[in-house]
């Protein structure tokens, strides 16, 4: 009889959830895990296979863990607010309110049809007032620390999206990550969180944390913390100053020009007459370019001289100083000195517009390329010379501090977070204006501040919330006169950035989340998702972590100590995607061959952190293994009824058949357990499909005890990776009480790993050509196979007539050859 996946997997998802299986004592703290997948943004295209390869295999880590007899936390939500459901509404005029909640029904179902053991009691919604007010309370937390300000600045806009995206948000090609879009700067007064303020902490927290090194130099790189000295050049004719960060101080004597960014607020005052007109017109050919545009290696260099000069405070040289959009404003200074023979974008810019060179660190010998950018002594440098670089940095900071005119300076390349959106579909930002009293945070007895249903889609570049004049006029709570609402919306990063605190209790109503359980409960043991959030979800989670950490609700400084990324399904070596209509549909084939058997095939495609092509003939091989296993349990269906098991054998009482099985086991589960801990699910897979193979072999030369403790084992392994069949071929084994309600997990007998071996001497015509290490009492078949693999059996043998073969167990085959 085949496995009835349809019958039996829909009756244990509802024997899980009438009974509450998966619900989680979370006072219960000895050996608690918290495990945890990205949540689910709740699109019209519901779950996909990317969804179930994050959420089979995280599930069958976890449920292993179960069966080892850890008390694991495994909650599922949704990441409900955001960009597509508003772009949905323009197009279709249905709500975002409407669709997003639908497709949270609908995908609800496809989860449960998964079979993850996900506590739906923790279940939770980012777009349910009752969570985004405490996004608003966690706003105001920030804003009376100073973290949460508002600014004019030039910010990455999208013209598609019509909103702004922080930089983290712009791909490597100037990009939408959205849409795809090319991304413009834009001038506007916008919120933002000062991540920076916890930039160090950042950078030593990845120190601590268990993830792949690759996230973490991404993080570090990201964060782009360097060292150096700022410097002040007074100008020729003007009585200002310009303060200039670098790295390279050492090289002070090689800056030849200096670059002002084109947003500089000294290129105005400082320009002359005769270079006003081009000065401007360039500002305005920069403006439409974003930060990647600009900071391009490839790019042609441009710029324009201002007709100002500054003074090179260690030689006194006159230097002239241009504008340039490779200068960032939101770097640094804003101001750059540009050193040439040490910088290769300098020396680009100086042999374009033909500005000296001067090299400041000897080359080495032989060296035939333009700027220098090793070591070496100083040269040309004065009190400098001869010192190498790192010396010769120090002793320049020195002389700076000593003159008063610069200091050593630590620098970073991360931007506070910006997090206005004009959107609509995102949690409103709890501030008022006031034409008296200004800026005003909303009090937090007045949260959440809702979001209107009605409000007017058009794309038009403003925030949707201004066309309700309900929400947008109201009173100022400091003086009760007549103000008006922030009609922005909060990036949804901010939603997902403490989420996994609220899932411990999503209902608490005295706090954003339940102190005591965050306490206990956090860091998340096992984090998993996409390795495109490195420097967004995962660098703001870190961050607002750790001030909730300052505010005393938490004592842990990291939200997730251990990291995994998962790998991409691909079809035919292609992405998936609904535009090259090569997407898998996971229902379909759920309907032929059941969630199991989906999900196990996911797992044996290939290492999980790179995943695999997907393949419909693979697919028919793991149901063919499920097919093979459950024939085989139902052949000993009632098994434990009639014997027990012991824990262990003395693996010397046993028969043949009875060792080959009882190692084989023990080995299998030995590697089960160190692959499915590591996430290598796919060759766990294997060593189940070699133990069957095993299985049909030698069971049924096996006494009832040791088939029954052969096929315990079996099924515990089995169970993680295809739950609805682990708890079927238990019951069959005649256990009432289920897998999953009372876990099991057996224990390796190590010494059952050890095979004996015997040396085996091969001799061809009397002389002795190999020895062979074999299992002892290896059948004769198999010392032949051995025997004439070897290559100076081959050696000695090939072309020859074999007469004769003479095996004597475990001691010697002989070989008669003429």
């Amino acid at each position: 009889m085949r496995y009835p996946f349809a019958e039996a997997e829909l009756r244990w998802q509802k024997y899980w959830d009438d009974k509450k299986v998966h619900k989680t004592d979370l006072s219960d703290l000895e050996k608690a895990i918290y495990c945890l997948v990205m949540f689910i943004y709740p699109s019209g295209a519901k779950l996909h296979c990317g969804h179930w390869y994050n959420y089979g295999p995280t599930d069958s880590w976890a449920r292993f863990k179960k069966l080892q007899g850890y008390n694991v936390f495994e909650p599922m939500g949704y990441d409900a607010f955001g960009l597509p459901a508003e772009n949905y509404a323009i197009q279709t005029g249905i709500h975002p309110k409407d669709s997003t909640l639908t497709n949270i029904d609908d995908i609800r179902v496809q989860l449960k049809r998964m079979g993850c053991m996900y506590d739906w009691d923790a279940e939770l919604m980012t777009c349910a007032p009752e969570y985004y007010k405490w996004n608003q309370w966690l706003f105001l937390q920030l804003y009376k620390k100073g973290l949460a300000y508002r600014k004019n600045a030039p910010v990455n806009w999208c013209p598609s999206c019509n909103t702004v995206l922080a930089n983290e948000q712009v791909q490597s090609d100037g990009t939408c990550e959205r849409c795809g879009t090319p991304v413009i700067q834009k001038a506007l007064t916008q919120w933002f969180f000062k991540i920076t303020e916890y930039a160090d902490e950042l950078l030593e927290g990845l120190k601590k944390i268990d993830w792949p090194d690759k996230t973490k130099h991404m993080q570090e790189n990201w964060i782009g913390r360097s060292y150096g000295a700022e410097a002040k050049f007074k100008l020729a004719d003007h009585d200002d100053v310009i303060d200039i960060y670098t790295t390279r101080p050492d090289t002070l004597f090689g800056a030849t020009y200096m670059v002002l960014s084109p947003e500089h607020p000294l290129v105005e005052k400082i320009t002359t007459d005769e270079n006003k007109h081009a000065v401007e017109e360039y500002q305005k050919s920069v403006q439409s370019l974003s930060e990647i545009d600009r900071t391009s290696t490839a790019k042609e260099k441009t710029g324009i001289f201002t007709g100002a000069y500054a003074i090179n405070p260690v030689n006194d040289e006159k230097i002239p100083i241009w504008i340039a959009d490779y200068v960032l404003m939101t770097y640094g200074t804003g101001a750059i000195m540009a050193v040439p023979g040490q910088d290769e974008r300098d020396w680009e810019f100086a042999e374009k517009f033909d500005l000296p060179i001067i090299q400041t660190v000897q080359p080495p010998d032989g060296f035939e390329g333009k700027a220098y950018l090793g070591d070496g002594p100083a040269i040309n440098s004065s009190f400098l010379d001869g010192l190498d670089v790192t010396d010769a940095k120090a002793k320049i900071i020195n002389w700076l501090e000593d003159k008063g005119i610069g200091e050593s300076k630590v620098n970073y390349r991360l931007r506070d977070w910006l997090i206005s959106r004009q959107r609509y579909w995102g949690t409103p930002i709890p501030i008022v204006y006031c034409e008296s009293c200004g800026e005003v945070p909303v009090p937090e007895d007045q949260l959440p501040v809702e979001l209107p249903y009605d409000v007017d889609f058009k794309p038009d570049g403003g925030s949707p919330l201004a066309s309700n004049k309900e929400f947008v006029n109201t009173s100022c709570p400091t003086c009760g006169e007549p103000a008006k609402r922030d009609v922005d919306t909060m990036d949804t990063f901010v939603d997902s950035s403490w989420y996994y605190l609220r899932y411990l209790d999503p209902g608490y109503s005295e706090g954003a989340f339940n102190k005591s359980l965050g306490e206990s409960w956090t860091p998340v043991n096992m984090y998993v998702g996409g390795a495109e959030h490195a420097t967004m979800h995962l660098l703001y989670a870190r961050f607002v972590h750790k001030f909730i950490r300052d505010l005393g609700l938490v004592s842990s400084d990291e939200p997730f100590q251990k990291l995994i990324h998962q790998g991409t399904i691909t079809n035919n070596g292609v992405k998936m995607s609904k535009s090259k209509g090569n997407v898998v549909n996971p229902d379909d084939f759920i309907k032929d061959y059941g969630s199991d058997v989906f999900r196990m095939y996911l797992m044996f495609m290939g290492p999980y952190e790179l995943g695999g092509d997907w393949s419909d003939k693979g697919i028919v091989g793991v149901d063919r293994f499920v097919q093979r296993v459950y024939s085989l349990v139902e052949k000993h269906e009632g098994l434990s009824k009639n014997v027990k098991a012991k824990t262990q054998y003395d693996i010397q009482l046993l028969n043949g058949y009875e060792q080959n099985l009882y190692r084989k086991v023990n080995q299998t589960l030995s590697k089960y357990e160190v692959e499915i801990e590591h996430f290598r699910f796919n060759t766990a897979v294997a060593a189940l499909m070699e133990l069957m193979n095993e299985l049909t072999k030698d069971i049924d030369n096996s006494s009832d005890e040791l088939k029954l403790y052969a096929l315990e084992r079996l099924i515990t392994m089995l169970a993680p990776l295809a739950p609805h069949l682990g708890e079927e071929a238990w019951q069959i084994l005649g256990y009432k009480e289920t897998l999953f309600e009372n876990p099991v997990w057996f224990s390796v007998d190590e010494k059952a790993m050890v095979e004996d071996t015997v040396t085996i001497v091969v001799q061809v015509m009397g002389k002795v050509r190999a020895k062979l290490e074999l299992p002892k009492d290896s059948d004769e078949n198999i010392v032949k196979v051995a025997a004439f693999e070897n290559e100076n059996v081959k050696l000695h043998t090939e072309g020859k007539q074999v007469i004769k073969e003479i095996y004597v167990q475990n001691k010697i085959y002989n070989i008669v050859a003429k």
